[in-house]
């Protein structure tokens, strides 16, 4: 004869056991990437991953426009015939510095100019790099490989309309930008969950 008690059950005299649920830890990845990506409301314009070691330099950071240059080319001969493609990036160092400034103007790209401490009108900052975050939240990366893969495999689930989205809030973003008199302010504005 056996007795068997249910599992949360205790023996007379004894504490029952925690009912909590465990928490589960969080391990933080030895594993990093960066990701540099450009973006318009069709989608994906040109994306990288910084090669492990590199910093985002000056150096780079040119090599990286001429990439993306030739992209639109590629990928967006409608802008390159008529010339209007703007590029939008914050204020960054390596972004603002001479030679980016002159390597933009050789090549007639122009900049959309971004408030200086402004992240949340940075559509990476507000859109891209929250979605991703959020898909990935909770997974553990064993390689650099695997981080670029399930990268890649969220960004290729966002959708047109997800990129017109993002530019929709980033136009509210800007208006209330103006509304505020260029003050740094929380958020999009006025319901905005972004």
């Amino acid at each position: 004869h056996q007795n068997t008690l249910p599992q949360n059950d205790s023996l007379p005299g004894e504490s029952a056991p925690s009912k909590r649920k465990k928490k589960q830890r969080r391990y933080r990845s030895n594993v990093k990437a960066m990701l540099l990506v450009f973006f318009d409301v069709w989608g994906i314009v040109h994306y990288e991953f910084v090669p492990s070691g590199q910093t985002v330099n000056q150096a780079y950071y040119k090599e990286v426009l001429i990439r993306l240059r030739d992209q639109i080319w590629i990928n967006r001969p409608v802008l390159r015939a008529n010339g209007r493609w703007f590029l939008h990036h914050d204020n960054a160092p390596t972004h603002t510095a001479v030679s980016i400034q002159e390597f933009l103007t050789e090549n007639n790209i122009p900049v959309i100019q971004h408030p200086p401490y402004s992240p949340d009108l940075s559509p990476c900052d507000f859109f891209l790099f929250p979605k991703i975050k959020l898909k990935l939240q909770g997974k553990s990366f064993d390689d650099i490989n695997s981080i670029h893969n399930n990268v890649m495999m969220e960004l290729n689930h966002l959708t047109v309309e997800d990129f017109q989205n993002c530019f929709k809030k980033w136009q509210e973003r800007w208006d209330h930008c103006i509304t505020a008199g260029g003050d740094y302010f929380e958020g999009g504005g006025r319901g905005d969950k972004s």
